[in-house]
């Protein structure tokens, strides 16, 4: 939910959409040469991207989602794969076009949305939900299956068209509140949830002939709430209760300018039977999201952040006792976020959270007595496993990926015993190999890994100019010379409190610089998760303070100390609050680089924060409003702003923007660019009038590449 949003995976939003053209043929799994073993943007495009994966308890197969492009058609495909584990992995038994597949519970059953619509599929035979005619963008069935939440949108406000009937080709908006915008939309309409009655048909005892639903019941009717939020929140947002007839629901109760000054969302108990609703983290003031009840429904678990306005406070994982409403805060002491999770059993919960530079997978008891059940040079996220299994089986499931490789499934066993803790510095006592407790499910992209040689990927802790220890990852060349010498970059990360994890990008990546044969510097600066809260927080109303100077810090450090950086090739990159950074570097780094790429940043603070949409970002981080003479924290803002240092810029730029971003607005690259051409600064810009934030779609993905790679050759080698 970060006002600048993290550069780092590819992300698909609330479309229902699979990325289909009707009647085009779906993208296949492309088979692919990749001459010189190195990565290439074209290679990069071809790799499949798994999404969605599912665990079926009564038979153990496994569904997921894996998307393809095509660069040619300027599309994509999303395929959902059954499988089957066996002594290789896992062996698709049925593959077809869909996404957000959910076991039904008939054995082997499978629900999937395409095309906006709701599908149940059973032997390889598609059965379509009938009854409701509104585009679906998610969906959740009942534990009994006889009943089912469908998330669709309602109609905002009143359109021109309302207004004015006879002026039905008008394309003019009239606005009269805040939030009129978000993400790269236009609010005219939101999402909402349905609770709709299922009516199942059979053919004999297991087959299914026929399911329709009917009744709906908005539970926000007569409202403008947004369940789930956008721009990305999804169907993890609602939870069913076993009881079956108990919903809990993620809504921040706001609209217009209240929405935009605020983060408090709540989670709400809703009793389809009865039709009460009771908000059950009323006295908290920030995010509150993402409900989950444990199996025996004795409890409920979500996320919360404690302060209202405040978007990247410390994630906590709560658990309320239902039956006294008694609140504990479990993962307390843990200094870090809870960034996703689901309950083993009902006494124990799987987590998966950033510390030094690394994500791992925990588990914690509902005391807060947590271990580390990963290790290594990886980031994981949990797969949600039935607790029967999980306790059965002693497993789980879990996608992994690293700087080196993109995500595959993982089995992960439980048997590997942990000693207990409360530090969330990560694992106590001994790991044993890795095949012991670890196996690899999917090969989605091994045959593109196996043509290609990453780069190394080095961990350093440098000291900052405050005497703190700060991590850095470095990344070298595939084939790296020692003897030779090479141009480098510094890496400006986004979000701004995004983590430079072990990430894995399909445009920021960085085995895709090194097979450019650039060394990068990535610093975890202040105000990034995984280092303590106050270390997360230190950068909230002082962009240009400290994590400034830990950029520089990291790049002299790395020069020093690393023979193999050329110190006068040097480059400076970043996108979002990173595209901020660049700006702001430009003006004060004292002809250290050579080049600057800035890719939807902040340049001008006094216009972001007027054109930006979510307010409450702009408050809690810039200070406040530039107006407000009495404000030191807004006035050192804006001080600081990179526009008011055009004057000391002498380094060629490159400014990238999309045009459909409503979070940080395209003129801001257009006026750095402008800037530059006035002074006369060697300069370009690239635009894309159909991209938000993030450059998604298959052809501009390769021109951001060949662009990126054009400018800094052409000022680095």
């Amino acid at each position: 939910m970060a006002l600048f949003a993290s550069m780092t995976l590819a992300c698909s939003q609330h479309s229902p959409s699979t990325g289909e053209t009707e009647g085009a043929s779906p993208i296949t799994k492309p088979k692919i040469t990749i001459e010189g073993g190195r990565l290439t943007p074209e290679a990069l495009w071809a790799m499949g991207r798994i999404g969605s994966v599912q665990l079926d308890i009564e038979t153990g197969h496994i569904a997921y989602s894996v998307s393809y492009y095509s660069v040619e058609e300027n599309r994509s495909t999303t395929w959902i794969r059954l499988c089957t584990e066996t002594e290789n992995g896992l062996e698709a038994y049925d593959e077809f076009v869909g996404s957000d597949p959910a076991w039904f519970g008939n054995s082997g059953v499978i629900a999937y949305l395409k095309g906006g619509k709701l599908y149940l599929r059973q032997h390889k035979t598609d059965i379509a939900v009938t009854g409701y005619d509104k585009d679906i963008e998610g969906f959740l069935f009942s534990p009994m299956r006889d009943k089912l939440i469908l998330i669709s949108t309602v109609k905002a406000h009143e359109t021109t068209a309302d207004l004015h009937p006879d002026l039905p080709k008008a394309s003019g908006r009239v606005v009269t509140d805040l939030m009129y915008k978000h993400w790269d939309e236009w609010v005219d309409e939101v999402p909402q949830p349905f609770v709709v009655d299922v009516k199942l048909s059979y053919k004999n005892e297991m087959d299914i002939k026929q399911i329709s639903v009917a009744h709906p019941v908005n539970l926000l009717e007569g409202t403008t709430f947004e369940c789930p939020m956008r721009p990305f929140g999804g169907i993890e947002q609602l939870a069913w209760a076993p009881d079956n007839e108990t919903i809990a629901y993620t809504c921040r109760k706001k609209t217009g300018k209240a929405y935009a000054l605020s983060t408090n969302s709540d989670i709400y108990l809703y009793n389809i039977r009865t039709g009460a609703c009771v908000n059950i983290t009323e006295p908290n003031g920030g995010y509150d999201t993402n409900p989950a009840f444990s199996p025996d429904g004795s409890r409920i678990a979500w996320q919360s952040m404690e302060r209202d306005g405040y978007e990247s406070d410390e994630n906590r994982l709560m658990v309320m006792d239902l039956q006294t409403k008694e609140v504990s805060f479990v993962s307390k002491g843990l200094d870090t976020n809870v960034d996703s999770y689901y309950w083993r059993d009902n006494e124990h919960i799987v987590f998966n959270a950033v510390w030094h530079g690394t994500t791992m997978l925990y588990e914690t008891d509902l005391e807060g007595n947590r271990r580390c059940l990963t290790e290594g040079q990886y980031d994981y996220e949990p797969i949600a496993t039935p607790a029967d299994w999980s306790v059965e089986k002693n497993e789980y499931l879990c996608l992994r990926h690293s700087m080196r490789e993109p995500n595959e499934i993982y089995k992960v066993s439980f048997s590997r015993r942990r000693s207990y803790s409360k530090d969330g510095s990560g694992p106590t006592g001994g790991l044993t190999a890795e095949g012991d407790w670890l196996e690899k499910l999917t090969t989605e992209n091994d045959n593109i890994l196996s043509q290609i040689e990453m780069g190394r990927v080095e961990p350093r802790w440098q000291k900052t100019t405050d005497g703190k220890q700060m991590l850095t990852w470095i990344i070298y060349p595939p084939h790296f010379d020692p003897n030779k010498k090479y141009p480098a970059l510094l890496y400006c990360e986004g979000g701004p409190q995004s983590p430079v994890s072990q990430f894995w990008s399909y445009r920021w990546n960085f085995m895709m610089m090194a097979a450019n044969d650039y060394i990068i510097v990535a610093p975890n600066r202040r105000g990034l998760p995984g280092f303590g809260m106050a270390w997360n927080e230190a950068i909230s109303g002082d962009y240009a303070g400290q994590c400034m100077k830990d950029y520089f810090s990291a790049i002299d450090e790395a020069v020093a100390n690393i023979p193999s950086i050329d110190k006068n090739r040097l480059g400076c990159v970043g996108a979002s609050f990173g595209g901020y950074s660049v700006y702001w570097i430009a003006g004060h780094h004292n002809k250290r680089f050579k080049a600057f790429i800035a890719h939807d940043g902040i340049f001008n603070e006094e216009m972001q924060y007027l054109e930006t949409e979510e307010m409450w970002f702009a408050n809690w981080d810039l200070g406040g409003p530039y107006w407000d003479k009495s404000n030191k924290t807004a006035q050192r803002t804006f001080a600081q702003s990179p526009h008011r240092f055009v004057d000391q810029w002498d380094t060629p730029i490159l400014c990238i923007h999309g045009e459909k971003d409503y979070r940080i607005l395209a003129n801001q690259a257009m006026a750095a660019y402008n800037a530059a051409q006035l002074r006369g600064i060697p300069s370009q810009l690239l635009i894309f009038p159909d991209e938000n934030h993030w450059v998604l779609k298959p052809q501009n993905g390769i021109l951001w590449q060949r662009t990126f790679y054009s400018w800094l050759d052409k000022w680095l080698k």
